[in-house]
């Protein structure tokens, strides 16, 4: 074979390389060693948020929440989400289309933050959804840890149990090292620090209703909870 075709086919090939998403394969996982996660490393995009809330709340179980520290990266499986949709839900902050400086972060095009913050310095993180016309969020309820040691630093917890970690929402913010200057971040920019990536596992996923609304009236009752089924790390409730 002549050396320009030879340069030409190498050539082919380190673009297919280029052009392939990259796949990681992370074995061994400390909640459960005989477990295998195939990563496919492809940001998602600004259209796979711009959809309705509680559509948005089962499509991002399973999804990876990849975030980037001074301590080093952070992975987490989402295990469990509550779909809020104002103006009608009662549950919502945003309820009866109620903007003030907390709630102004629901107004975003689907994709971005909206962190609150409960029982003092726990954060919960909320994602966005649809368009910046339609106040809806996601709660991100708990995640589970593909990796512990720069978790268990920033949490501290004196608990054994790795579950504790991350098992509700305000321990999710705190895992993430999020606070109220994280309102508006935008997961669709690598840049921003933290963004969600494809998992082609498959999960089966449970249905309920939202946790601890019992103020909300007929909307405490709305099947708008979703978690991973036989999870450890869905929380409590």
């Amino acid at each position: 074979m002549k050396k320009g075709k030879q340069k030409e086919i190498k050539q082919k090939d380190d673009l297919e390389q280029v052009e392939k998403p990259i796949a990681k394969k992370i074995k061994k996982n400390e909640a459960n060693p005989a477990e295998e996660y195939q990563m496919v490393e492809k940001m998602l995009t600004s259209d796979f948020y711009k959809i309705d809330v509680v559509e948005l709340a089962q499509k991002l179980i399973g999804k990876i929440i990849v975030r980037q520290l001074p301590q080093g990266e952070v992975r987490a499986i989402i295990v469990e989400t509550e779909a809020y949709k104002a103006p009608e839900d009662k549950a919502c902050h945003a309820y009866n289309n109620k903007k003030t400086d907390r709630t102004k972060y629901f107004w975003q095009d689907g994709g971005h933050l909206y962190v609150y913050s409960i029982y003092g310095n726990n954060y919960c993180l909320n994602i966005t959804s649809a368009t910046k016309d339609d106040p809806e969020a996601v709660l991100i309820r708990a995640i589970q840890p593909l990796s512990f040691d720069i978790i268990k630093e920033i949490r501290k917890t004196k608990s054994t149990k790795l579950q504790d970690l991350s098992n509700g929402p305000g321990k999710c913010g705190g895992c993430l090292l999020l606070d109220k200057s994280h309102n508006g971040l935008n997961l669709c920019d690598e840049k921003s620090g933290m963004y969600l990536i494809d998992n082609d596992k498959q999960y089966e996923i449970g249905v309920s209703s939202r946790i601890n609304i019992d103020y909300a009236e007929e909307w405490k009752d709305k099947p708008w909870r979703f978690y991973i089924k036989n999870n450890s790390f869905v929380s409590k409730g």
